[in-house]
């Protein structure tokens, strides 16, 4: 019984979706990823002085360390400010695409109609139910629509 009921709910239409759209996500955040570290940081780093974002590092400890691979092998404490970085503009890079995305789609879809106008009552001007034939506000007869 268990079974069927978590069957049922696997097979539900925005399930399939909303796992598919984690798949895909995940894929495209891989190559945003790639994207931001391999093609994207070397030329900016270059600008700013030939600097490598993902070597950025704050030693926490006494002894030096030539990279932070190497401070991070000796088991030295470090803020690793560069890699954070890298991981910030992967997330404005994903989120920037997901936001075109989601507005070109929301373009495509049909638009909502209009609410309808509310009913109001012609002699205290209170909002009344589409079907009604007395106002509740004023007990005056309203005639139909």
């Amino acid at each position: 019984m268990l079974f069927e009921e978590f069957k049922k709910f696997i097979l539900r239409g925005n399930v399939v979706d909303m796992a598919t759209g984690v798949i895909i996500g995940a894929a495209f955040s891989k190559i945003v990823s790639s994207f931001t570290a391999d093609i994207l940081m070397p030329p900016l780093g270059l600008l700013l002085g030939k600097v490598d974002f993902s070597n950025l590092y704050i030693n926490l400890s006494s002894v030096d360390y030539d990279s932070i691979a190497a401070a991070k092998e000796a088991g030295a404490p470090v803020i690793a400010y560069g890699v954070f970085l890298n991981t910030c503009l992967d997330f404005l890079i994903v989120a920037t695409a997901i936001f075109i995305l989601i507005k070109q789609v929301n373009r495509l879809l049909p638009k909502a109609p209009p609410p309808a106008t509310p009913r109001t009552c012609p002699y205290c001007k209170e909002t009344v139910a589409d079907d009604a034939v007395k106002c509740p506000h004023c007990a005056s007869d309203i005639e139909g629509k």
